[in-house]
């Protein structure tokens, strides 16, 4: 698909993302056809290529000198599949340089932990969408990421060594309330701590919940996990509160287990 052609289907896009006027400039007026596809957002300077990675918590980019290649309509795919994951395209030579890419890669960058994950050379050319949506899914790593099979591994393969849980039955009433606490504290722990929402209304949990030595009636409750050691605490609580989240953190930390 030539590149112009992908201008055409950005411009709605830009507008509800609400990004700056000199991103949305780079992209020409769309179709009037409310049901065209959306497509990724077209990066063709470095400004550009930050404030849209700063903007969103998860940002995947191809980074592409050949749009001809083989994984590029898997790529374009990729925006359909992940609703909440915002894509980019780039084939400018000063944005390759800025993010230190040499050839066809594309790249996910995650807020929570600054993190940059590359497809790159060999595993690149050998990728297709099942294995790139993996990719994805696996390391769509959030301020609080909910637990699953997929997301459980991207959790153990960051950096970040201390996991703190909210396990919580996402149908109780009191969940609204709590996850938006949950999410403020979160944000204060960039880099420190991966937070990570366990349904415990989803079956396929309870063996998580089990690991932490919690009865259904103590819920909901914090867990709090170090990856390095598998030292764990957990309190179950009444509500999220951020000097609760503070104090456990903290506590954990010294080593004062409850």
């Amino acid at each position: 698909m030539e590149v112009t052609q992908f201008r055409y289907l950005l411009l709605v896009l830009l507008l509800t993302c609400g990004l700056a006027p000199e991103v949305a400039a780079e992209v020409e007026e769309s179709s009037d056809d409310p049901r065209a596809p959306r497509g990724p957002v077209w990066l063709t300077n470095v400004p550009a290529a930050m404030e849209f990675i700063a903007a969103v918590e998860v940002a995947v980019i191809g980074f592409f000198q050949d749009l001809e290649i083989p994984i590029v309509p898997a790529f374009h795919s990729m925006v359909q599949e992940f609703p909440d994951v915002s894509f980019g395209i780039s084939n400018d030579s000063e944005v390759f340089s800025h993010y230190n890419i040499t050839g066809n890669t594309i790249s996910l960058f995650r807020l929570v932990d600054n993190e940059q994950l590359k497809l790159e050379g060999e595993e690149l050319e050998s990728i297709d969408a099942t294995k790139l949506s993996h990719f994805i899914s696996i390391n769509n790593l959030r301020w609080v990421t909910e637990y699953n099979s997929m997301t459980g591994s991207g959790l153990f393969n960051s950096q970040i060594e201390i996991h703190l849980l909210l396990i919580i039955d996402k149908a109780s009433p009191e969940y609204e309330k709590n996850m938006h606490r949950y999410q403020e504290a979160a944000k204060l722990f960039q880099k420190k701590v991966l937070f990570v929402l366990v349904d415990s209304g989803v079956m396929e949990n309870q063996r998580a919940i089990s690991y932490f030595r919690l009865k259904m009636s103590q819920l909901p409750a914090l867990a709090i996990y170090r990856t390095v050691d598998d030292k764990w605490d957990t309190l179950p609580i009444k509500e999220v509160t951020l000097e609760q989240v503070q104090n456990f953190y903290d506590g954990f930390l010294e080593g004062k287990l409850l």
